[in-house]
């Protein structure tokens, strides 16, 4: 019997597996009487650290080598039973280039994508393979070897990368967009080129720091805590006193900028004209929170005292409608801004369902 199965030596646990099969029982017959053709081919294919499988006869019996076994899964096992049966999930599919082989005709293909089921479930995954004929000593197609190699890692990454560029596109787009409008209202507001300038590059100053905690999670959201902290960062030099308290919140996106440009521009206003330009002012900003996804409320404040004697402005800046109109809009609530004389009070007020990071 070594004799007859030295084709095998060296082809690893596979070789030990079909040494040991009992191939009377299939249409091969014994291995001792198998053709020389199949003999050489399987040889080789045990040997081989590519994932290959031989399928002979016009039963297809499957014949494969270590390497394959990734390919499989955890399928039943695959040696002795035919090849149709094995992948009866994507047969008719891949039936046809199967034909064109056992017909004489080599076919390879590159990505090829298929959804088997080796895991218990469905799953997409793309191959590049090479079906070719085995022909004996005659000429005459008696099988063929399947040779092939798994794309799916590497076509998920391209689909990723292809998903995250066009959304990198999107974000960049409206981010630019943002910039526009802001530049165009800051020099459109401000009295001088000079203020403009100042003003402007603060105004970026906090969007940047808000899109780099976006960065950190994917832009999928960001803590509410550390968006207001950023945005309060620049003004800290101010000589009032600022407290920030508030429960653990995730802000999507969008309202996560907008809420770092608000807080930007009421910490201007106050170290300006309101609480902090004095040493014995305070700012008290705060938000309460409830159920997530619910109609609970979920509210933003920031409320002045102990500076300088409030009067409403005589007109409204970008600043103001940032804070208002923006805010609202942003948020999809209600803002509430109050210059009492004892110190400006400013309140957004909406749905937690409205605060939902979006998916």
């Amino acid at each position: 019997m070594s004799g007859d199965t030295a084709f095998l030596d060296g082809g690893g646990e596979m070789a030990a597996a079909i040494r040991g099969y009992e191939w009377g029982a299939t249409p091969l017959g014994p291995i001792g009487a198998w053709p020389v053709a199949l003999k050489t081919a399987v040889g080789m294919m045990v040997n081989s650290r590519f994932p290959k499988c031989i399928v002979w006869g016009p039963e297809l019996i499957t014949i494969h080598n270590d390497a394959f076994r990734s390919i499989l899964g955890d399928k039943p096992p695959a040696l002795g039973r035919p090849f149709n049966e094995v992948w009866s999930e994507v047969w008719d599919e891949i039936a046809p280039i199967a034909a064109k082989a056992l017909a004489g005709e080599a076919t390879f293909i590159e990505n090829f994508p298929l959804t088997i089921n080796r895991y218990g479930h469905p799953e997409e995954a793309w191959f590049t393979f090479c079906y070719s004929p085995i022909r004996d000593e005659s000429g005459r197609v008696l099988g063929m070897i399947d040779t092939v190699m798994e794309t799916t890692g590497q076509m998920q990454a391209e689909r990723n990368s292809r998903l995250l560029n066009t959304e990198l596109a999107h974000r960049m787009k409206n981010t630019m967009a943002m910039i526009a409008a802001i530049a165009s209202q800051t020099f459109r507001s401000a009295e001088t080129l000079q203020q403009a300038q100042s003003v402007l590059s603060e105004r970026i100053a906090t969007l940047g720091e808000a899109h780099s905690l976006l960065t950190q999670s994917s832009w999928s959201s960001a803590p509410i805590q550390a968006v207001v902290e950023g945005a309060l960062n620049p003004h800290r030099s101010g000589l009032g006193t600022l407290r920030v308290a508030g429960p653990p919140l995730q802000l999507p996106a969008d309202q996560a900028m907008t809420l770092a440009l608000a807080v930007n521009e009421l910490a201007t206003n106050a170290v300006k004209y309101g609480s902090l330009s004095v040493e014995a002012g305070e700012v008290a900003i705060g938000w309460t929170t409830g159920r997530p996804n619910s109609d609970d409320t979920f509210r933003f404040h920031w409320v002045e005292s102990g500076g300088p004697r409030v009067t409403k402005p005589d007109r409204q800046g970008f600043g103001s409608r940032l804070v208002e109109r923006v805010m609202a809009q942003t948020f999809h609530g209600e803002v509430e801004l109050d210059y009492r004389p004892e110190g400006l009070r400013y309140v957004l007020a909406t749905t937690m369902a409205h605060i939902a990071p979006r998916e």
